[in-house]
């Protein structure tokens, strides 16, 4: 039936590689149009991310997620079938030839953060055991006609147990997005796919790359050049040349921050995918602290956003970074105090 609604896997029909396997459109018998992962036989890695990726994907039920609809294992063949997205992925909108002005808007680009946020929430709070994506990048972020996100590739997906903290593991990921902890330890928790997720959200908003060889030697990496954008209060050249039109400044402090959170260096201070959806819904985020709460680390709207974005029973560190000596484009706190 596969190989009927593939034109026998035609090279036509190939519509994406990569994460062991060649990715298929095909047409059920029935019209209904899917998506069909053939996966390659690599030293058995192939089937090793079979069995992770039907146990992970098969229970998942969210809109922001893909759907996987069905699954072939005979003889040496690993097939997946999933619902089929029929707008490309994000990375083709965002460094694709689309033209002197990005389709993308400023709002449409905020409700895909928003809904690729919710669809990793349910991966880790949804879902028992909980799942670690471990390869969230804008490639990963698949698009229908109305902009709606969905996100794909659970081939890289790890599964925790709820006792379990984390688990250490061969690292695997795109360079550049991948956790600077787990690159370095092999240790791996939700806050590694968090830290990813901060640097989808950047490259959102830059419509730049999260590691670009092509540009001058202070910009090859998207975070160190960011974060130097937003010491220097260079707000607005941070944003996508290609965006229709600017975005309020209160809007892109707010999405610049949420973003910065995410990448803290310290894992232990990055935001739950919970809060960052909470911070992103906040209209006034996170100004509303100025009112209710003195100022704390010369007033670093980050540390008013960690309380803000806490239950009232956690206590929450809310001060500097202890023994820090780096410069200011690299120093949390003083990265912050520049978002007021």
């Amino acid at each position: 039936m596969l190989e009927e609604a593939t034109a026998a896997f035609a090279p036509e029909h190939v519509v994406g590689e990569g994460g062991y396997g060649i990715v298929y459109r095909g047409v059920l018998a029935d019209g209904c149009e899917v998506a069909v992962k053939n996966l390659l036989n690599n030293r058995g890695q192939a089937e090793r991310e079979f069995k992770v990726e039907v146990e992970a994907i098969g229970r998942v039920r969210h809109k922001n997620l893909v759907r996987l609809l069905g699954y072939c294992a005979e003889g040496a063949h690993r097939i997946l079938v999933y619902e089929y997205v029929d707008n490309g992925n994000l990375e083709q909108w965002l460094h694709g030839d689309v033209g002197p002005v990005s389709p993308l808007s400023w709002d449409t680009r905020m409700s895909i953060v928003l809904g690729t946020a919710k669809g990793i929430t349910y991966l880790h709070e949804g879902l028992e055991p909980k799942v670690v994506h471990r390869d969230i990048k804008s490639s990963n972020i698949l698009l229908d006609k109305r902009w709606n996100p969905k996100v794909s590739d659970f081939g890289l997906a790890k599964l925790l147990g709820s006792d379990s903290n984390y688990v250490t593991t061969r690292v695997m990921g795109t360079f550049g997005y991948v956790a600077p902890e787990y690159a370095s330890t092999g240790m791996l928790n939700e806050r590694s796919d968090v830290y990813s997720f901060g640097i989808l959200i950047m490259e959102i908003i830059s419509g730049r790359s999260p590691v670009d060889y092509a540009r001058p030697p202070g910009e090859v990496n998207l975070v160190e050049w960011l974060k130097n954008m937003v010491s220097n209060r260079d707000y607005e050249a941070v944003l996508d040349p290609k965006l229709p039109e600017k975005p309020t400044s209160k809007a892109l402090k707010k999405a610049l921050l949420v973003a910065l959170r995410c990448v803290d260096p310290d894992s232990q201070k990055r935001p739950k995918m919970g809060h960052v959806i909470h911070m992103l819904e906040v209209d006034d985020f996170p100004y509303r602290e100025d009112r209710r709460t003195p100022r704390q680390c010369q007033g670093s709207p980050l540390d008013r956003a960690r309380t803000y974005a806490k239950p009232v029973t956690e206590s929450g560190d809310s001060s500097c970074y202890d023994g820090n000596t780096t410069t200011a484009a690299s120093t949390p706190c003083r990265l912050h105090e520049s978002l007021r």
